[in-house]
C-alpha cells in the first residue's frame, strides 16, 4: 500500500499524486507499486533491501544522489507470540524531490509520523524529516523497553509464589526480545555514526544538532537494554532456584501430612488384631483408641512444627 503525504497549512495531509517535497509511505508494496516507485527514480535494490526482514542496518548512496538509510525499528507482534517484541527493517530513501519510506509491515514508527502529532515535522525538508524518523525510532525503543520492564515486574510478583515453569518461560520470551533490541540498536548506532561522517547533514546546524540528539537517544536505549537484559538474566537464575525451593516446600508439607495421616492407621490396626489387648473388654475402648492416635498425632505435629517441617 502506497500513501502520499505533504505538509500544508492545516498539517500533514494525504495527497493523490507525487509532488516535490512530499513523503511516500510504502507498506508491503505489491509488484505493481514497486514498479511505480522505480518509475519515480527509486533504485529497485533499495526497495528490495527494505522489504527483506533479515536485512541489517546500513547506508548506501547512488551516483545520482539517492541515499538509502536502512535501520531496524522495534515491532510489537503480540503478547501471545514466542517473541512479543522484535525488530524489522525500515528503509528511508532520500530522493532529490521527496522522501520514501518502505517497510514490510505496518508499524508504530510510521503510524506516529502519519498521525501528524510530531512537532516540527516537515516533508519538504528531506534531511530533517529523515532525522525525525531516526529520533522516532529511538524513542519507540525506549517506550517498548519501559513496557517490557513493567511486564517483567508483574511476572516477578507472580513467580515468587509459583512452583511452575510458566512464568520462567514468559521471562524467556522477553529476554529474546531484548537480544533482538540489542543487536538492532548497535547496528543502528554504526549506521548513524557513518551518517555523522558524511557531509549530508552538516549543511544546516539544526540538522547536525538533531543528528547528535538522535545518537544520544540511541545510546540511551542501548544502555537501558543492557541493564534490563542483565537484570532479567539474573532474575531468571534466581527465580529458577525460587521455583525449585517452592516445590521442595510443597513436597515437604505433603510428606509431613502423609506421616501424620498414617498414625491413625497404625494405631487402629494394632488394636484391630485378633489377640487379647488392653481395654479390649472396656465399653469405651473405641474412645481410648481415638485418644491414643490423636495424642501421638499431636506429638508428631508439634515436633514437625518445631523443626519447621510442617
Amino acid at each position: 500500500m502506497i500513501t502520499i503525504y505533504k505538509n500544508t497549512e492545516t498539517g500533514l495531509e494525504v495527497i493523490p499524486e507525487v509532488v516535490t517535497g512530499c513523503w511516500i509511505s510504502a507498506i508491503d508494496p505489491s509488484a505493481d507499486e514497486i514498479e511505480e516507485l522505480v518509475a519515480l527514480g527509486i533504485p529497485q535494490d533499495f526497495i528490495v533491501y527494505s522489504l527483506d526482514l533479515d536485512e541489517r542496518s546500513r547506508t548506501e548512496k547512488e551516483d545520482d544522489g539517492v541515499i538509502l538509510m536502512l535501520l531496524r525499528i522495534p515491532y510489537f507482534q503480540g503478547v501471545k507470540m514466542d517473541i512479543p517484541y522484535t525488530t524489522i527493517p525500515l528503509g528511508v530513501i532520500m530522493h532529490s524531490r521527496f522522501v520514501v519510506t518502505v517497510c514490510r509491515r505496518q508499524n508504530d514508527v510510521v503510524q506516529e509520523l502519519c498521525s501528524g502529532r510530531m512537532k516540527g515535522l516537515s516533508t519538504a525538508k528531506r534531511n530533517r524529516f529523515a532525522l525525525r524518523i531516526l529520533l522516532a525510532t529511538a524513542n519507540r525503543y525506549l517506550i517498548y523497553l519501559r513496557e517490557i520492564n513493567r511486564i517483567v515486574e508483574a511476572l516477578e510478583d507472580q513467580i515468587t509464589l509459583s512452583s511452575r515453569n510458566r512464568e520462567i518461560l514468559e521471562l524467556l520470551k522477553y529476554q529474546k526480545s531484548l537480544v533482538y533490541f540489542t543487536t538492532a540498536l548497535r547496528s543502528n548506532e554504526l549506521m548513524m555514526e557513518r551518517l555523522q561522517r558524511w557531509q549530508t547533514f552538516k549543511a544546516f546546524p539544526d540538522d547536525e544538532d538533531l543528528l547528535e540528539d538522535v545518537i544520544t537517544e540511541n545510546q540511551q536505549a542501548i544502555e537501558m537494554v543492557g541493564i534490563s537484559s542483565n537484570i532479567l538474566s539474573s532474575m531468571m537464575d534466581a527465580f529458577a532456584s525460587i521455583i525449585s525451593n517452592n516445590l521442595n516446600v510443597v513436597m515437604k508439607f505433603l510428606a509431613s501430612v502423609t506421616i501424620v495421616m498414617s498414625i491413625p492407621t497404625i494405631v487402629t490396626s494394632f488394636f484391630g488384631m485378633n489377640v487379647t489387648l488392653p481395654f479390649a473388654d472396656h465399653p469405651l475402648a473405641a474412645l481410648f483408641v481415638v485418644l491414643i492416635f490423636l495424642a501421638i498425632s499431636g506429638l508428631v505435629i508439634s515436633i514437625f512444627m518445631k523443626r519447621d517441617w510442617f
